[in-house]
């Protein structure tokens, strides 16, 4: 995780026990309903923290593909270039190896 998405979360896990702390001192509902209150509360700030893991999942993953896909393009086009260059030797030493057939038949033929 990023340490710009580590510090929100730590920003956020801050706040919400902070403010549950207030919450509690201050409030006017007898102990059952601030305890209920204070267990949504946490179920909710469990599930945007669930939430939010996810989307920082999902952005890394996207990350991680978007970099293997332009490392595989770059080497796709390295070995492109590399099997051009390759075919140019092959072409220039057949061409040379036709040269001399081509000379040794002209004599033959003599």
């Amino acid at each position: 995780m990023s340490n710009n998405a580590g510090n929100t979360l730590l920003a956020l896990l801050t706040g919400a026990a902070i403010g549950a702390g207030i919450g509690i001192l201050f409030a006017p509902d007898k102990g059952t309903k601030t305890r209920e209150k204070f267990k949504d509360g946490y179920d909710d700030a469990i599930k945007d923290l669930k939430h939010k893991f996810e989307n920082a999942s999902e952005e890394l993953k996207s990350k991680f593909v978007h970099n293997k896909k332009k490392e595989l393009q770059e080497t796709y086009e390295e070995l492109i270039s590399n099997v051009s260059h390759k075919t140019e030797d092959v072409i220039s030493f057949l061409e040379s190896k036709l040269a001399d057939l081509k000379e040794q038949n002209a004599k033959l033929q003599k």
